[in-house]
């Protein structure tokens, strides 16, 4: 660089997964392969999958390695994992989302660590990031719990809106691993092209996100994305890999990973 040229831009990014998704002795995704590698985990609290004990495993685990907490909280839905939309009024919605963020909170604390972000789950979140009486409930229920607690959703999102209205921390996410709608939102699951496997692929996008904020929707329009967190799903078989193969050409491109929220 010579004088008068401009210094380098400094870009940093949030990389979080899924975690705690299994319930008893059944199993889902590679939690500890996961906490090696991302910043910030989304971990499940009881009513979409994940148990006491898993909770207070992921927690502790999180905590060892300095990875931030997010309550992944979710409509009351063990049978359907939290992907089936449930028509839930407001008031039960907000007490809800509340009692699972206390119980993780309980989790973190005896860990030594603390839950920094909220981030729903399946039909939840995607009825919160499109409807506000939806996301009002899931604010209100942050709010209530205080303590700096945050809201990771959807750039654009009508959580997102609620959430910087009644002075919650809003924090916007971008998918690795979900095809994009033309207007921003997500694919949904049964639509080809919904889910991405290919860690090639993903980590492309990775870049992509974090340096050029794009990504390209399914019709194959560009899509402007401002993001300070990216979404690794760890429910895919790949999850771990996909991972990885992001956070390494992230870091090649020069983009710091760490956690948007303090661990």
């Amino acid at each position: 660089m010579t004088a008068g040229d401009p210094a380098p831009v400094s870009l940093s990014v949030d990389l979080n997964a899924d975690l705690g998704e299994g319930f008893g002795p059944w199993t889902m995704g590679d939690d500890d392969g996961l906490l090696e590698v991302i910043t910030s985990a989304n971990v499940a609290c009881g009513f979409h999958a994940g148990d006491p004990s898993i909770m207070a495993r992921v927690c502790e685990r999180a905590v060892a390695v300095g990875v931030a907490i997010g309550a992944h909280v979710s409509y009351r839905d063990l049978v359907g994992f939290g992907r089936r939309d449930l028509d839930v009024e407001p008031g039960a919605l907000r007490d809800d989302v509340l009692y699972q963020l206390g119980a993780l909170a309980g989790f973190a604390r005896a860990a030594g660590g603390r839950v920094s972000y909220v981030k729903p789950h399946g039909a939840l979140y995607h009825r919160a990031c499109a409807q506000p009486d939806a996301a009002a409930a899931v604010v209100e229920a942050v709010a209530a719990f205080g303590d700096g607690v945050g809201v990771l959703a959807l750039p654009g999102s009508a959580l997102l809106s609620a959430a910087a209205s009644a002075g919650v921390p809003a924090f916007a996410e971008g998918y690795l691993d979900r095809g994009y709608e033309p207007g921003g939102g997500l694919l949904h699951r049964s639509r080809p092209g919904a889910v991405i496997d290919d860690s090639a692929a993903i980590a492309a996008r990775a870049v992509r996100i974090a340096v050029d904020g794009e990504v390209t929707a399914s019709t194959g329009e560009v899509v402007a994305l401002s993001v300070v967190s990216l979404c690794a799903h760890g429910d895919t078989p790949s999850a771990v890999a996909s991972a990885r193969a992001a956070r390494r050409a992230l870091e090649s491109a020069g983009v710091t990973v760490r956690a948007f929220a303090a661990a």
